[in-house]
């Protein structure tokens, strides 16, 4: 009896301390698309080539991998690159994303002909280094307005009239999670 007693206690415990995948309990809003899934990097591809990432856990040497369902961008990796959808965007839409900047961050998103960066310094209104911050980008027309936590950083005029959803890697580190998009009809 005791030794079942024992069995069922160590499985319990393994149960309930076995970690789960944020990138499995999160559900987008209605309409909105999983650019990312955590699990892989199906639908991505390194800007500038034409073979697509899927199956793959990390592209570039490490720069960038999967660690724990978040897309982590490694500054021990060095170099400037970009990973970019395979699908390309046209219409209005709207971006949404959990991302954590570490020291030194400086990254950029492009997004029709347009860039919005990412840095970590005085000047960038809003977001939080060493924690998750919220991120929203919408498009409309030939705007974009992006904010982060709920303030504005800035509108941009858009510069092309569709393109793929690039990341850039550029300078310290960053993690990336729950990456998520709705076209308008």
């Amino acid at each position: 009896m005791r030794n079942l007693l024992n069995a069922l206690l160590i499985t319990g415990f393994a149960f309930v301390s076995t970690p789960s995948n944020a990138a499995d309990e999160f559900k987008p809003e209605p309409g909105f698309t999983m650019l990312f899934t955590g699990k892989n990097l199906d639908g991505w591809k390194l800007k500038g080539k034409k073979d697509d990432l899927t199956g793959q856990t990390e592209a570039a040497g490490g720069r960038f991998k999967i660690v724990d369902g978040t897309l982590v961008i490694d500054p021990k990796v060095k170099g400037d690159i970009i990973m970019e959808t395979a699908m390309e965007f046209a219409k209005d839409l709207t971006i949404k994303f959990e991302f954590k900047p570490g020291e030194g961050c400086n990254n950029d998103l492009f997004l029709r002909g347009t860039k919005f960066d990412i840095v970590v310094n005085a000047k960038t209104k809003g977001i939080k280094l060493g924690e998750w911050n919220d991120m929203e980008i919408v498009f409309k027309g030939e705007e974009a307005n992006y904010k982060c936590n709920g303030e504005s950083i800035g509108t941009r005029k858009t510069k092309a009239d569709k393109s793929a959803f690039g990341i850039r890697a550029e300078f310290g580190s960053i993690e990336i999670r729950k990456l998520r998009v709705k076209e308008e009809k």
